[in-house]
């Protein structure tokens, strides 16, 4: 019972941590954040108009703002922000202006016809990290029922699908940001075009700063969560399947004490009463001296002495110690001839 309850307890709770951390990451926009040094881009352009193809860029084209780049929307959470006569901006639910990534589906007006093989790779990359997250949802929402069922009626069989759907969710979350990743490398290494990093000016690249953002790392802890809470529950069936064993052995065995506890018990008994006994005899004895009996301190004085058919013996005196009639003297004139 400690066993099962435990695991359980702690796999529940690592589920829903790890499911929170997944809502949580995959609602946000926090992924990656791009530092862009503008004041540094002014001064270069003010030395070098060379230095940009086009003066407006630094008023309206987003690779010129500080943003943060979720699986959805680009957001500026600085108050500096391209202008929205040029960009479709709106404001996001956490108060941050922010425009949609665009995935193309549906494609109503046949824009990735015009494709690379490396941007249409990378548009696959991006909608199967989407799918693998949403399937990850899928599978957690499943192992919530599966894991109450289990819960409610001990069952090692429920527990154990529970377990494997942990672990699925944790295998297509993981798949997902692989995916993720995956699109990151295209769109800085691979793909060419004014707004992947290969063709940004030389003055952009050089005062913009990539890193991870919190998203990014919340994402894996739910990950590794999943992980955890997948073994848990694992270990939580194989302590139920084991409980229900040990219960069905109890069930079919017999526990009875046999003839050698009895005696046993018996024996004791008896040294108790033997023991009450002495005692009682010592408090006697000592009572019986207390009281002063000489005749008690003088016993084997007191036992008959029977005279002795030998010469001389009434010199000793015994002949005194009985009346006539008892010894072979003269008051048996019958016997005066012997």
């Amino acid at each position: 019972m400690p066993c099962s309850a435990v695991t359980l307890s702690l796999a529940t709770i690592a589920a829903v941590i790890s499911v929170a951390l997944l809502a949580i990451s995959f609602s946000t926009d926090n992924w990656i954040r791009i530092d862009v040094r503008r004041n540094k881009i002014k001064e270069r352009v003010q030395n070098d108009p060379s230095s940009i193809d086009n003066p407006d860029d630094l008023q309206d084209n987003p690779l010129y703002f500080t943003r943060t780049k979720g699986l959805f929307r680009v957001c500026f959470p600085t108050p500096e922000r391209p202008s929205s006569s040029k960009v479709a901006l709106y404001l996001s639910p956490v108060e941050t202006y922010c425009m949609n990534i665009d995935y193309f589906i549906p494609d109503e007006d046949n824009v990735t016809a015009d494709f690379t093989p490396d941007q249409m790779n990378r548009l696959h990359m991006g909608r199967s990290a989407i799918a693998l997250f949403i399937l990850a949802f899928f599978f957690v929402f499943i192992a919530f029922w599966t894991g109450v069922a289990g819960c409610w009626r001990r069952s090692s069989g429920n527990i154990t699908a529970t377990a494997i759907l942990m672990l699925l969710t944790c295998l297509f979350s993981a798949g997902g940001m692989g995916l993720w990743h995956g699109v990151e490398y295209y769109e800085t290494e691979k793909l060419s075009g004014s707004e992947y990093f290969k063709d940004w000016p030389q003055s952009l690249k050089l005062e913009s700063q990539y890193s991870f953002d919190w998203s990014f790392y919340v994402s894996w802890v739910s990950v590794g969560f999943s992980l955890i809470s997948a073994v848990l529950f694992a270990g939580a069936a194989t302590c139920l399947s084991r409980e229900r064993d040990e219960l069905a052995l109890k069930a079919s065995s017999v526990w009875s004490y046999d003839w050698s506890y009895v005696l046993a018990w018996i024996g004791v008994g008896w040294s108790l009463v033997a023991a009450l006994l002495f005692s009682g005899a010592a408090v006697c004895l000592r009572g019986e001296a207390g009281l002063g009996y000489p005749e008690s301190q003088h016993m084997h004085y007191l036992m008959p002495v029977y005279p002795q058919k030998q010469p001389g013996y009434a010199a000793y005196g015994y002949a005194t110690a009985y009346p006539p009639g008892y010894g072979y003297g003269n008051s048996y004139p019958q016997y005066s001839n012997y």
